[in-house]
This record gives C-alpha cells, structure tokens and sequence, in this order.
C-alpha cells in the first residue's frame, strides 16, 4: 500500500514540474539562450530519479534559420535587379537601343555584352550605384581637364526610389556616355577628316567590349580610363599645361593692351605709353605721340609676321603685340591634343617626327631626342599632308616620279604656254595604263628631289629629300613646297638614320656627299623608323615652357568651329565621299591628259633650274 501511495506522489511531482518549466522559460529575460532539457515521459519512473542533463550549448546565429524580417530586404534588392534585368532585355531585345546607344559600331557590343551577363545591368548592384558607376560618372563631369566637354557625356541622375524602368534607362545611359568618353579620349572628339583633307594615321579606335569590361570591372576606374589617353610624353606635357591654364585666376584683360581705332604715326593716342613698354623703347610717362622709335619698332614686328610693313598699329598688329588671351592659348592647346588622339598609339622605337608650323624635324630613339633640324613644307595652298608610314628606303641621286597634284596643278597649265617645257626640264612624258600622264625626272643637279631622298610609302606621294635651292632655309616660317618636306642638312640625316636601321658598317654623312653625281643606289632599311608629319601649333619645349605656333594651315580655326557650331553634332563621324564629283574630275583629267599628250614635243633641253626655282617654291 505504501509502494502504491509512493508512486501517486512521484507521479503527482512530474505533473508539477511539466506545468511549471514552459512559465519560467516565458518569463526569462534571453528566452532566446535559455534551452532547458524536456521533461520526463510520466510512463518512465527512472527519469525521474536520474541525474539532471549536462546543459546544451545554444547553437551557432548561422545555423537558425532567417526570420522573416531579416529576409524582406534581401529579397527586396533581388527583385529590383531582376526587374531591371527585364527592361533591359526588353529594351535591347525590342532594337530600342538605337535610340540609346549614339555611335552605330557601338550598338552590336553593346547588345552582345548586356546578353552575355544575362541582361543584368553594369553600373547597379542590389538597386543602387556601384562604386564603378560613382567613379565613371565623377570622370566624366571632369571631362574637361581632357580637353573635352563634360556636356558631351550626359550622366544619369540614379535618385533613390526610381523604379526599375527609370534605373534600366540610366544604365544604357551611362554606358553610352562611357563608351563615347573612351573612344574621344583614345581618337578625338572629331572624325580628323572634317578637319583635314589629307590625312592617313590609320584606325586605332578602342573595341566597345573591352572598354565595358575594363572600366565596370576595374578596382581604379581613374587608372582605366587614362589607359586610353595618348601615352606620348608630348600629349602628357600639353595635359599638364592645360591644368595649369585652367588655375590661373582672375581676368588677364589688365596685362591686355586695349582694343581700338587703328593708331597711325604722328597721332596721339592713351595706348602709346603701354605700346612703348610692352615693347621696351624708351619715352616719358605722359607722352601719347607715336613717334619714330615706336614706328620702326612696328615696322619690325609686322615684317616679321609677314604682314605689310605699313607702320599702322591696326587690329592685327595689335594682336601680335598682345599675344594671345588665356581663353586662346587654353583653346590651341585643347586643338593640339585633339590631334594628338588621332596619331598613332605606339610612336616606334626610332622615330621621325615633323612639326609643319614649327618647321623642324627631329630624330627620336627610346624616347630621346637624337637630332634635330630645319625644314621647309608645304605651303597653305599646297599643304603637307598628315602622314604616319615606315621609311623604307634612303635613296641616293634619286629619280623623281612627278605627283599627279603638280603635274595637273602645275606642269600641264604650264604647257599650254610652253611647248617645250617637259624636254627643257629634262622630264620623261609617258601615257599610264590608267589614262594618266606619268612623269620621270631623272637623277642630276636640277632634280627637284636634289641628291638624296628619303621614301616613306604613302597614298600622297610625299618624301623628305634634299633640294638644290638652300635658301628658303634662312626664312623662319618656311612654307614653300607643294607638300614634300625639304630637310636643311639631308646628308647628315641619312647618315643617322642608316646608322640606327642598317646593320654592320653604314656610309657617314662625307661618303653619302661622294655618290652625288653617280648612278642611282637605295639603302633598304632593315629596322625602319616611323615617319609622322605633325600639325603642332602648341608643345611642351626642353625647358617645360608652353611653346605657340602660328595656324598656318587654319587647322586650330577649323577644330573650334566644329565645336562650336552645328557641325557639333556629328563632328566624330567622318563626311563620305563625293563619289560623283571624283568621277567628273577623273574623266575631265584622262580628256586634258589625252590632248596634251598627243601635242608633246621634245626638243633640247635648256636651263631648267630657273623654272624649277619658280615651280618649287
């Protein structure tokens, strides 16, 4: 009986600690870390009786499952990336990305780059900006420290709570602007032939893809663009430069002699004092006379630009006494580094390089100036062409092959005059199979090439060479050619270049003078050295000063037309070509040269130098 009585008590004791264990857990403080053992079964007596459970660690934060809570956002963020993923599959897919995308070789990347990452987007992560993104959009709002206009590269506005719809849109337009920022900065803001009509520096366009990639991936988005900035030292100098131009403060008006009527000798003007000591002559404070000293001193400086020497301080003497404004040289530099965008990335070990208005040459090895020279060029009416090509050859008593331009420019009017012309100039007169007349100059004295020529293979028939007319090298603007480039000390030249093209022994400059006169020889060169004809009216000289030269060409003027005008608009992309007017001018060209050629007659040659001095210069 009392065994019986025992086990209703002990039963009774399991019941009262099973009721009371769920309260204390729900009135803990952490019911979170509170995990007590499960009560007894009231079937088993022994568990009853038995030692308590080691306490059970509470298990790791990772292993429990999300609350609901918890989850919401991420499952937010993840719906706001697929449904912009769905825009702009159905953007893209729907051929909408015409209207997006600007440049038409851009569209085909464009669509094949968003499909391979399945549509989701570049620049937005989780519904929000990337880092890429932020630092893409900060460099093209900088834009202009590349000499380039941030209005050109139109950034979206990412606001927060845009829709899908909206931040699908930004994306395209960021992609858009970047990849316009990239290739302006790799080949120039404008198609070079809106600018120059003969010109050949090849295509060095970047691929869109791999633009995409290296900017939306790269850890340095500064770093990546600059990698498509020109890596010559010339354009860095110029960049450098523009900064600087760009810091400077304040109006420089004040340093500015003032614009007004046209002052002649004898008059009385209150710019006279200022003239007097922007020019350094002497003269009392207070005296508004321009006397005789200013005068020849005007007399001077227009002579030099090769303005009339009339002694009137007009608009155009005024501007040569001022120089130009901060605004002006601001506006040359930004036109030299267009043009520097549009030579070649990689200049070549050894290299070549003409500036047309500075009219110098200048030999370059690993990035060091090896020698340097005058030239003379092309003139305005006849301009040299902007060429890069490999120099071939350096040919000694070289034969001439008369460009087609002077041939229909020069010799053909001149024979309607002259008869004998063609036989007085030693010149061979031959019907190509093209319809064209072809003109030889053999090698001698009177050789336009002179005795020495150095060909660098191009579709404008231009050379570096001698000349036998040293004259035009005393001048300090030498722009006299029909577009060949004349080099002052060509034997000297050529001795260099075989030196550093040529294998084993190379004649020097004293033993190329001696083969004046003999037959024809050409020295093929082995490494051959890149030739580029430049147009650099603004560079960095040795000493780090900003050098300005004068816009023979009118290049500089046609760049900041374009820029500022309505052509604006499509300046990157090139003009076509009047198919039709070509055709008119060919067959116009084959009818003049049949005439002619059936009315040539040859007689003894005269004196040629003479008209080779008038035809050359």
């Amino acid at each position: 009986m009392r065994r019986g009585r025992f086990g209703r008590l002990l039963a009774g004791a399991a019941l009262a600690v099973a009721v009371t264990v769920p309260m204390l857990v729900f009135f803990a403080p952490d019911r979170g870390n509170l995990v007590l053992p499960p009560p007894p079964p009231l079937s088993d007596h022994r568990a009853a009786v038995s030692p308590p459970a080691a306490p059970v660690s509470p298990p790791p934060k990772h292993a429990s499952a999300p609350s609901p809570a918890a989850s919401a956002p991420a499952r937010t963020k993840a719906t706001v990336d697929a449904q912009i993923s769905e825009k702009l599959r159905a953007t893209i897919g729907s051929k909408q990305i015409d209207r997006r995308v600007d440049w038409v070789p851009d569209r085909k990347p464009v669509e094949s780059f968003y499909a391979a990452r399945n549509y989701a987007p570049i620049w937005i992560r989780d519904g929000k900006l990337t880092g890429e993104g932020k630092a893409a959009i900060a460099r093209l709002r900088n834009a202009a420290a590349e000499g380039l206009d941030p209005a050109d590269y139109p950034v979206p506005n990412f606001a927060t709570g845009a829709g899908a719809e909206a931040l699908a849109e930004g994306d395209l337009k960021l992609t858009n602007s970047v990849l316009d920022f990239a290739r302006h900065l790799a080949v120039g803001r404008i198609a070079p032939q809106r600018v120059v009509a003969q010109i050949d520096y090849g295509e060095h366009a970047p691929d869109p893809a791999d633009v995409l990639k290296t900017i939306a991936q790269a850890r340095d988005v500064n770093a990546a663009f600059d990698k498509y900035d020109p890596p010559a030292q010339g354009f860095r100098a110029l960049k450098e430069k523009l900064a600087e131009l760009r810091r400077q403060t304040g109006d420089d008006t004040g340093t500015r002699i003032a614009d007004g009527p046209a002052i002649r000798p004898g008059a009385r003007d209150a710019r006279i004092p200022a003239l007097r000591q922007r020019l350094h002559l002497r003269g009392k404070p207070h005296d508004i006379r321009y006397d005789r000293a200013l005068y020849h001193a005007i007399r001077r400086i227009q002579r030099d630009a090769h303005l009339r020497p009339t002694g009137v301080i007009d608009a155009k003497t005024l501007a040569l006494i001022n120089g130009p404004s901060r605004n002006q040289m601001i506006d040359t530099v930004t036109a030299n580094m267009e043009r520097w965008r549009w030579l070649p990335r990689d200049l070549g070990r050894t290299y070549v390089m003409v500036n047309i208005p500075d009219f110098t040459l200048k030999l370059v090895l690993d990035r060091r100036l090896v020698w340097r020279t005058k030239v003379v060029v092309g003139k305005p009416s006849t301009p040299t062409p902007l060429v890069s090509a490999p120099m071939q050859e350096v040919a000694v008593n070289p034969t001439w092959y008369v460009p087609q331009s002077i041939i229909q420019n020069e010799l053909l009017p001149a024979y309607q005059s002259d008869p004998n012309i063609f036989v007085r100039m030693g010149l061979e007169v031959k019907e190509g199979p093209d319809g064209h007349i072809n003109v030889v100059q053999p090698p001698g004295a009177a050789s336009a090439l002179g005795r020495i020529k150095f060909a660098f293979p191009n579709r404008f028939q231009v050379y570096l060479h001698d000349t036998p007319g040293k004259r035009l090298f005393a001048y300090a603007k030498r722009a006299f050619t029909h577009g060949c480039i004349r080099v002052e000390d060509p034997t000297k030249f050529g001795e260099l270049i075989l030196a550093l093209t040529m294998n084993g022994r190379t004649p020097s400059s004293r033993q190329l003078r001696a083969m004046f006169g003999r037959s024809e020889r050409d020295f093929k060169l082995v490494r051959q050295p890149m030739v580029h004809l430049t147009y650099q009216t603004a560079f960095v000289d040795d000493s780090g000063k900003l050098q300005l030269r004068d816009d023979i060409y009118g290049f500089d003027a046609r760049i900041h037309s374009i820029l500022h005008g309505a052509e604006r608009r499509v300046a990157d992309v090139a003009p076509p070509p009047d198919r039709k007017r070509d055709l008119k001018r060919d067959l116009a060209m084959r009818r003049s040269n049949q005439e002619i050629l059936r009315r040539v007659e040859r007689r003894e040659a005269l004196n040629p130098f003479s008209y080779f001095d008038r035809l050359f210069r």
